[in-house]
């Protein structure tokens, strides 16, 4: 517990300068954390929660109503993932292979926002089905996993936008357009979501 306290603060204190490829990746981490303990409580699961302070918590915050916005336009879409994955969650390696397989699905065109929120969405639905099934360790494979595919596939465009912080961007706007961009945007990832499950479960 200790530990992940202070991932979370050192990931918190290093946002007001230019990130390194390594902060970058613990601050997904940490938000991947937050993420997942929102959806275990949500589902009524207990779960221990690290505090995230400073900018990381408001970060943090924005990442969670955006996902509850996409999780919103389509219930059943991030609900038994593992169901529509057809996987087993009691084999990390299972699940390891399933998630970072999705996520290259859904970022084969491309970065987004809404694609890393879609991601980030994919994270807390999988985690639930774990904690669920009765495989709560494999609550870290996904968070380490989150942090495999950041350092992989998303440092390069982070810090081209200042990091994570950039994200708050997407509720500050005052455009009245905004609101229906952001529903596009959002109902697209979701098709690509649905492509990435699909992909994945025709490949067995």
């Amino acid at each position: 517990m200790e530990m992940l306290r202070r991932s979370s603060v050192f990931a918190a204190e290093v946002f007001d300068r230019s990130p390194t490829d390594k902060e970058l990746v613990s601050q997904g981490k940490a938000l991947c954390r937050d993420y997942i303990h929102s959806r275990l409580h949500r589902a009524g699961i207990g779960w221990t929660k690290a505090e995230q302070p400073g900018t990381l918590a408001e970060v943090s915050s924005v990442l969670l109503w955006l996902g509850d916005e996409l999780e919103y336009l389509r219930p059943n879409v991030y609900r038994n993932v593992a169901r529509q994955l057809n996987i087993t969650v009691a084999s990390e390696s299972v699940v390891s292979d399933a998630f970072l397989a999705v996520a290259a699905d859904i970022f084969s065109t491309g970065v987004t926002w809404g694609k890393v929120v879609s991601l980030y969405a994919v994270a807390g639905a999988l985690a639930v089905d774990c904690v669920r099934h009765g495989h709560p360790a494999m609550v870290h494979t996904i968070v380490d996993c989150m942090g495999e595919f950041v350092r992989k596939s998303l440092t390069s465009w982070l810090k081209k936008r200042g990091g994570w912080t950039d994200l708050t961007k997407c509720v500050v706007n005052t455009d009245s357009s905004f609101r229906s961009h952001w529903l596009v945007s959002a109902a697209c990832t979701c098709g690509h979501y649905m492509k990435a499950v699909v992909l994945y479960i025709l490949r067995e």
